[in-house]
């Protein structure tokens, strides 16, 4: 059962969101954030395992609450698990959706996604996975990357093989399609992308292709 933080600036959607989690088995509304800050706060002591994040809010915005909840958790001494953040706007912007990737949330909804699309994109960020198809995760990165990739050595802590592991990620491929690449077991891909997903401090798999990208270390698979 997923506990959910709820955060919104505007009353109705928030209740109404808590509501739609009290009703729905299987979920757990924790606790309502008006703001970024508050968002900070709650997340610290409810510690939910996903939160439904708005992004333009008064003071702190949805983006960088996202940042510092991570950060926070990244930092937790007792290494608790970091939360999965699920942006909801009315904005359907890329840039907005590209922001948030890179930020480490783990998918992005508009605030009119039907209830039931909302509950189910709820449990897939909670079982770790993409909320976005490759295809369009994959073009929505490419077009917001920058063109000049960054020199940075952030990379050099993965080893040769997490290295090819996480360019696989970075194009989008699945535990199970980067097994079949690379002639693994799905355990053991697993494990490799834990790692690098720890090293890189990664919050979601959508942020590795982010990051993959902007490296320029994203395998070919065709």
């Amino acid at each position: 059962m997923p506990s959910v933080l709820v955060v919104d600036d505007q009353f109705l959607i928030r209740s109404g969101l808590t509501a739609l989690l009290r009703a729905a088995p299987g979920f757990d509304p924790v606790g309502e954030a008006a703001n970024g800050d508050e968002a900070v706060r709650l997340a610290a002591g409810t510690r939910p395992d996903v939160i439904l994040m708005d992004i333009r809010m008064p003071g702190t915005d949805g983006i960088t609450a996202t940042e510092r909840v991570l950060a926070a958790a990244a930092a937790d001494p007792l290494g608790a698990p970091a939360p999965r953040v699920l942006v909801l706007t009315t904005f359907d912007t890329d840039e907005y959706v590209y922001r948030a990737l890179r930020a480490g949330a783990s998918g992005f909804l508009l605030k009119d996604t039907p209830p039931d699309r909302l509950l189910a994109a709820i449990e897939t960020v909670h079982a770790g996975e993409m909320l976005f198809s490759p295809g369009p995760l994959k073009g929505l990165v490419e077009a917001w990357t920058p063109a000049v990739r960054t020199t940075s050595t952030v990379l050099e802590v993965l080893t040769p093989r997490e290295r090819e592991v996480f360019a696989l990620v970075g194009a989008g491929l699945s535990n199970s399609e980067i097994a079949q690449r690379l002639v693994l077991s799905a355990a053991t891909v697993k494990t490799h992308v834990h790692r690098c997903m720890g090293k890189l401090a990664l919050s979601s798999r959508a942020q590795a292709v982010v990051l993959a990208h902007e490296h320029g270390v994203v395998a070919r698979t065709v």
